[in-house]
């Protein structure tokens, strides 16, 4: 080894003798210290292997997570709508549902986008059968592309009369 070698320093010949603790060997004997019941106390559940009582387990008594009330909603009919925002979508000529699952923007579960934000795109998009929002419909005409969407059966009040009649 030359000298230069031995005047470095690496981190695996760090140490600091003070710090290193052995760990704590239990039921070794009385001179340890830990030894007959290991620390665990006398007898009882606790004391034994594999002893002990699961997570929010409270002797039987009706445990906290299940004393309090359930709150919240989980809409079904979420699963099926999502939101995209307009400059996911620059760059692409065509946008429909079709075209959207196939570039895996939307999961193939979803039966409803509609597409939002203002963003300055490079390119005409055609938007096929999506709905916009008025922001990203005013981009979309700006850049030259065009937005037609699905026309909706919407029923007023006056219109469910007529059909009754």
């Amino acid at each position: 080894m030359s000298e230069s070698e031995s005047n470095t320093m690496s981190l695996n010949t760090l140490s600091n003798k003070g710090t290193a603790q052995n760990r704590k060997r239990v039921g070794r004997g009385m001179g340890s210290g830990t030894g007959k019941t290991a620390g665990r106390g006398h007898k009882g559940q606790k004391s034994r292997s594999g002893g002990g009582v699961r997570l929010g387990f409270e002797g039987g008594q009706m445990p906290l997570q299940m004393r309090l009330p359930k709150f919240g909603f989980s809409s079904r009919k979420n699963n099926y709508l999502k939101e995209v925002n307009l400059k996911n979508l620059n760059g692409m000529s065509v946008v429909s549902l079709a075209t959207l699952k196939e570039r895996k923007i939307i999961p193939n579960s979803v039966k409803k986008v509609k597409i939002f934000g203002t963003f300055d795109l490079d390119s005409k998009l055609n938007v096929e059968g999506i709905k916009v929002t008025k922001g990203a419909r005013a981009s979309i005409e700006k850049a030259g592309g065009t937005v037609s969407e699905l026309e909706q059966n919407v029923k007023t009040q006056d219109s469910k009369k007529d059909s009754k009649k």
